[in-house]
C-alpha cells in the first residue's frame, strides 16, 4: 500500500501541492473553514502531469491533505 493510499483510507482529501508563501495561506484557509491539515513531502516522480520546474527543488515543496475536524461530544 502506497503512503497516499495509507492516508486515503483514515479519511484524508489530497488538495495539492504548493511552496512558500502559498502554502502557509492555503493551509491557514483550510484551517479556518474547519478542516484538519496533513502536509507530505512532495515527491516528484510519484506525481502524475508535468512536474519537471518542481524537480528542481522538491524540498521546497509540499502536499496538502485535509479532512474534516470531528467535534468531540463531551
Amino acid at each position: 500500500m502506497t503512503r497516499e493510499e495509507e492516508l486515503i483510507r483514515d479519511g484524508w482529501e489530497k488538495q495539492s501541492t504548493y511552496d512558500e508563501p502559498r502554502l502557509s495561506d492555503i493551509v491557514e484557509a483550510y484551517r479556518e473553514i474547519g478542516f484538519e491539515i496533513h502536509l507530505e513531502p512532495f515527491i516528484p516522480d510519484d506525481e502524475p502531469g508535468c512536474t519537471e520546474c518542481m524537480k528542481i527543488s522538491p524540498e521546497k515543496y509540499k502536499t496538502i491533505y485535509t479532512r474534516k475536524q470531528y467535534e468531540s461530544k463531551e
